[in-house]
Parts: structure tokens; C-alpha cells; sequence
């Protein structure tokens, strides 16, 4: 047959869209609560922001553990009050319970320096000063002040800056360098009546350790006998990322240790 043959079409290609960026995700809304009719608002101030932002920064980075152990207080609540109305006639300032715990830590942390860490990433760095973050509250505001080279300075000594810090929070003296370089916390949160407590780790720290209120309690004694003793909860939050349970027990036994060792043969000075 003398028809004319159709040639036979192309295939066709398909033209590859134009890749389009990826989308952003959807921010997160957060639902916040509405004022009703007789509520007091109260603005957040910048201080306040601030503890709201390492608190939270803290608690979702930081993966925390906690644990505690019992400390019999009993020689050191009564060599401090032994002295403390000479020491405060002679010094001028109080002698506290705090400076005793405080200045524990301190030793304590110089014995065990993985205590006196922070995460740093692809890393772990070993601070090399023991300088003692203390939590000092006002009405409306949490001030962190630090104790500089704890490790150097005797009771007295530490009992004379949380003075001087206390005072400057009080006054609204307290300046930038005062609460830089912290390494470890130490909370006071027995002067609130508290017994037992887990306190938010103050990022980029570590751990913190709490210290209770010093209560009289029956305890069973070694020979049997039950006798009422001085007796205080230290509360360890740590970072479990840096630290384990078993260098924390270590160091919070050493604690222990160094407290019930004190009485009326130790030197405040």
C-alpha cells in the first residue's frame, strides 16, 4: 500500500520542578493564663526574666538526678553555740551554721574535682578555682553571689562573705563580678523550715547541693540505744550527663564525714 507511514512521537520527559525551600516549622504557641476580674498583675522584671530563662534552660538540657544523705549535726550545733555570742562580740558578724556547711563542700570538693565540673559539649572541663555559688532571696528576686577560692578561706572567713554578700543583695549593691565564675551551688533552704528538697541545678554548674534544716530527731545509736540528735538532709541535684551516683555518693559521704567530725577541738579561724 502506498500510504504515508506516521512518524512515531517523541516520548515525552517530564520537567523536574523547581525545588522550593523547605519550610519552617510552626512555631510552638504557648496558651498562657488570662487575668480575671480582681486579679493583681504583676510585671516581670528583667532579674526576674533571667531566672526564669537559666531555670528553663537548665531543667530541658540538663538531665537531672538527685540524692541525698543523713548527717548527724549534733557536736557542731553545739560547739557553734558555745561560741557564737563570743564570735559575734569579738567580730562583729554572726556566726552562721551555713559557713560550717559551706566550708565542708568546699573541702569536700578539692578531694573530689569531678564534683567542680561543667558540660561543655565535645568535652568535659574540670574548673580548677572552688568557687561557691550561694542563693540569697529577697522579696521578689533570686540573687546567686559567689564565693571566690572557697577551698583558701577558713570559717570565719566564709561566715564574713556571706555577711558582706547578704548585705549587698539587701542594699542593691550587689555588682556583675560578684555572681561570676560560680562552680558549685550551695542552697540555704533549711532557713526557710524546709526538710527535704530538689533543687534545679544553676546552669552551666554541675550539681547543687541543699542544705535542710537541722532538726532533732530519735536516732538508734551504735551500742543500740536510741538517743535525740541534731540531724540535717543534704539534698544533691547533679548534671548525670558529667557526674554518677558513685562519685556523688563518695563526695556527699565525705561531706558527711567532715561535718560530724567538727566540735569544740576545731578552729573557726
Amino acid at each position: 500500500t502506498g500510504g504515508v507511514q506516521e512518524r512515531p512521537e517523541k516520548p515525552k520527559t517530564a520537567t523536574p520542578a523547581p525545588e522550593s525551600a523547605p519550610k519552617p516549622e510552626p512555631k510552638e504557641e504557648i496558651s498562657y493564663p488570662a487575668s480575671a476580674a480582681g486579679d493583681k498583675e504583676i510585671p516581670v522584671t528583667g532579674v526576674r526574666k533571667a531566672i526564669a530563662s537559666n531555670m528553663k534552660r537548665s531543667k530541658t538540657e540538663i538531665p537531672h538526678a538527685w540524692t541525698m544523705m543523713e548527717v548527724d549535726v549534733t557536736n557542731m550545733v553545739a560547739y557553734r553555740n558555745s561560741i557564737k555570742d563570743s564570735f559575734k562580740k569579738t567580730e562583729g558578724f554572726n556566726l552562721t551554721f551555713f559557713a560550717f556547711f559551706v566550708k565542708a563542700v568546699a573541702q569536700a570538693l578539692k578531694e573530689f574535682p569531678q564534683m567542680n565540673s561543667m558540660w561543655a559539649g565535645d568535652k568535659i572541663i574540670q574548673k580548677k578555682d572552688i568557687n561557691i555559688s550561694i542563693a540569697v532571696a529577697t522579696e521578689d528576686s533570686l540573687f546567686v553571689p559567689v564565693i571566690k577560692n572557697a577551698d583558701e578561706k577558713t570559717i570565719k572567713g566564709i561566715a564574713r562573705e556571706i555577711t558582706d554578700l547578704a548585705k549587698k543583695v539587701r542594699d542593691g549593691k550587689l555588682s556583675a563580678d560578684d555572681m561570676q565564675g560560680g562552680t558549685f551551688t550551695v542552697n540555704n533552704t533549711g532557713s526557710f523550715g524546709s526538710v527535704q528538697s530538689m533543687g534545679i541545678i544553676n546552669y552551666p554548674q554541675a550539681a547543687i547541693l541543699q542544705v535542710e534544716s537541722i532538726v532533732k530527731r530519735p536516732v538508734v545509736m551504735d551500742h543500740g540505744m536510741i538517743a535525740v540528735r541534731d540531724m540535717v538532709n543534704l539534698c544533691l541535684s547533679l548534671d548525670h550527663r558529667v557526674l554518677d551516683g558513685l562519685v556523688c555518693g563518695r563526695f556527699l559521704g565525705r561531706v558527711k564525714q567532715i561535718l560530724e567530725s567538727i566540735d569544740e577541738k576545731t578552729s573557726v579561724y
